[in-house]
Protein backbone atom coordinates (compact mmCIF):
# COMPACT_ATOMS: atom_id res chain seq x y z
CA UNK A 1 0.00 0.00 0.00
CA UNK A 2 1.52 3.30 -1.26
CA UNK A 3 1.86 6.29 1.59
CA UNK A 4 2.72 9.89 0.86
CA UNK A 5 3.52 12.24 3.15
CA UNK A 6 4.00 16.58 2.36
CA UNK A 7 6.23 18.50 4.17
CA UNK A 8 7.51 22.25 4.26
CA UNK A 9 6.70 25.27 5.57
CA UNK A 10 3.39 25.89 6.87
CA UNK A 11 3.57 29.88 6.30
CA UNK A 12 5.07 31.40 3.20
CA UNK A 13 5.68 35.56 2.47
CA UNK A 14 3.87 37.04 -0.36
CA UNK A 15 6.27 36.92 -3.97
CA UNK A 16 8.36 34.12 -2.36
CA UNK A 17 8.66 30.82 -3.45
CA UNK A 18 6.43 28.02 -1.84
CA UNK A 19 8.25 24.59 -1.84
CA UNK A 20 6.50 21.34 -0.55
CA UNK A 21 7.89 17.82 -0.63
CA UNK A 22 6.22 14.47 -0.83
CA UNK A 23 8.06 11.62 0.46
CA UNK A 24 6.58 7.95 -0.97
CA UNK A 25 6.80 4.68 0.66
CA UNK A 26 5.36 1.45 -0.21
CA UNK A 27 6.13 1.72 -4.25
CA UNK A 28 8.64 3.50 -6.50
CA UNK A 29 7.94 7.58 -8.17
CA UNK A 30 9.83 5.50 -10.98
CA UNK A 31 7.12 2.47 -11.59
CA UNK A 32 5.80 2.21 -14.63
CA UNK A 33 2.38 4.02 -15.73
CA UNK A 34 1.68 6.09 -12.76
CA UNK A 35 1.63 10.09 -12.43
CA UNK A 36 2.40 11.75 -9.27
CA UNK A 37 0.34 14.94 -8.89
CA UNK A 38 -0.05 17.88 -6.75
CA UNK A 39 -3.70 18.88 -5.98
CA UNK A 40 -4.20 21.97 -3.75
CA UNK A 41 -7.80 23.17 -1.95
CA UNK A 42 -7.96 27.08 -0.86
CA UNK A 43 -10.60 27.37 2.14
CA UNK A 44 -14.56 27.11 1.03
CA UNK A 45 -13.70 26.47 -2.50
CA UNK A 46 -12.90 22.74 -4.34
CA UNK A 47 -9.90 20.78 -5.57
CA UNK A 48 -7.56 21.94 -8.00
CA UNK A 49 -5.32 20.07 -10.25
CA UNK A 50 -2.20 21.68 -9.86
CA UNK A 51 0.03 19.38 -12.15
CA UNK A 52 1.53 16.50 -12.13
CA UNK A 53 5.28 13.98 -12.77
CA UNK A 54 4.81 11.11 -15.01
CA UNK A 55 6.91 7.91 -14.05
CA UNK A 56 9.05 8.89 -17.14
CA UNK A 57 10.24 12.42 -15.47
CA UNK A 58 7.67 14.27 -18.11
CA UNK A 59 5.66 16.92 -16.65
CA UNK A 60 2.44 18.87 -17.01
CA UNK A 61 1.10 21.44 -15.05
CA UNK A 62 -1.83 23.35 -15.22
CA UNK A 63 -2.44 26.60 -17.39
CA UNK A 64 -3.28 28.85 -14.89
CA UNK A 65 -0.30 27.88 -13.28
CA UNK A 66 2.23 27.08 -14.91
CA UNK A 67 4.29 29.82 -15.72
CA UNK A 68 4.86 30.01 -12.09
CA UNK A 69 4.85 25.86 -11.41
CA UNK A 70 7.46 23.43 -11.27
CA UNK A 71 7.42 19.74 -10.39
CA UNK A 72 10.83 17.46 -9.59
CA UNK A 73 11.73 14.62 -8.09
CA UNK A 74 14.66 12.54 -6.44
CA UNK A 75 14.31 9.30 -7.68
CA UNK A 76 17.14 8.48 -4.76
CA UNK A 77 14.91 9.47 -2.15
CA UNK A 78 11.71 8.10 -3.82
CA UNK A 79 10.10 11.92 -3.38
CA UNK A 80 9.03 14.47 -5.72
CA UNK A 81 8.82 18.58 -5.18
CA UNK A 82 6.89 21.34 -6.16
CA UNK A 83 7.74 24.77 -6.20
CA UNK A 84 5.37 27.57 -6.77
CA UNK A 85 7.10 30.97 -7.12
CA UNK A 86 5.82 34.50 -6.88
CA UNK A 87 3.02 33.75 -4.40
CA UNK A 88 0.05 35.70 -3.14
CA UNK A 89 -2.56 35.19 -0.41
CA UNK A 90 -4.25 33.75 -3.18
CA UNK A 91 -2.24 30.78 -2.90
CA UNK A 92 -3.44 30.06 0.85
CA UNK A 93 -4.58 26.43 0.29
CA UNK A 94 -4.11 22.93 1.51
CA UNK A 95 -1.61 21.46 -0.47
CA UNK A 96 -1.66 17.33 -1.40
CA UNK A 97 0.27 15.25 -3.56
CA UNK A 98 -0.75 12.03 -4.91
CA UNK A 99 -0.59 9.28 -7.58
CA UNK A 100 -2.99 8.57 -9.64
CA UNK A 101 -3.09 6.18 -13.47
CA UNK A 102 -4.49 9.12 -15.24
CA UNK A 103 -2.18 12.86 -15.58
CA UNK A 104 -5.05 15.11 -14.17
CA UNK A 105 -7.53 14.48 -11.52
CA UNK A 106 -8.82 16.11 -8.48
CA UNK A 107 -9.96 12.01 -6.77
CA UNK A 108 -6.41 10.02 -7.28
CA UNK A 109 -7.01 7.20 -5.13
CA UNK A 110 -4.01 7.11 -3.40
CA UNK A 111 -3.09 10.91 -1.45
CA UNK A 112 -1.30 12.24 1.19
CA UNK A 113 -2.94 13.82 4.23
CA UNK A 114 -2.31 17.04 2.99
CA UNK A 115 -0.44 20.35 4.59
CA UNK A 116 -1.59 23.79 5.01
CA UNK A 117 0.13 26.63 3.51
CA UNK A 118 -0.56 30.03 4.42
CA UNK A 119 0.52 33.04 2.61
CA UNK A 120 1.09 36.06 4.55
CA UNK A 121 3.33 38.90 5.63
Amino acid sequence: QVQLQESGPGLVKPSQTLSLTCTVSGGSIATKYYYWIWIRQPPGKGLEWMGAMAYSGSTYYSPSLKSRTSISRDTSKNQFTLQLSSVTPEDTAVYYCARARVVITTTPPDRGQGTQVTVSS
